[in-house]
């Protein structure tokens, strides 16, 4: 029987080998999500500097949705890290998916952001 450590482990090696190929600059921060299984989380990173130049999440009182570990609450939180990357001046980010498959909420994160300005 796999277990939701077993699955976690599996996670952490995934996105180590993906975070191996892939940082973020000054000029094209790394767009890092985090999925919980009440909330999802993303952030802007620099990871020349090892600053975290933006973030969002379903704990934000501009998200203000009910129930914050579904497809739409994603999408909120993609619109909203989108809007605070271009008041930022940021377009353009290269996309940590986190280990996660690209799918669900993932998904919904990334095209929401995609829609709302960010290019990657």
């Amino acid at each position: 029987m796999i277990t939701k450590q077993d699955r976690n482990k599996v996670r952490k090696k995934r996105h180590a080998r993906v975070r191996s190929k892939l940082s973020g600059t000054t000029l094209r921060p790394r767009l890092n999500v985090y999925r919980s299984n009440k909330n999802i989380y993303a952030q802007l990173i620099d990871d020349e500097n090892g600053v975290t130049l933006a973030n969002a999440s379903t704990l934000d009182k501009e998200v203000n949705i009910e129930s914050a570990g579904n497809v739409e609450a994603a999408q909120k939180v993609g619109e909203l890290i989108a809007k605070r990357a271009v008041e930022k001046g940021l377009k353009s980010v290269v996309f940590d998916r986190g280990g996660y498959l690209y799918h669900g909420r993932v998904k919904a994160l990334a095209d929401a952001a995609r829609e709302h300005g960010l290019e990657f």
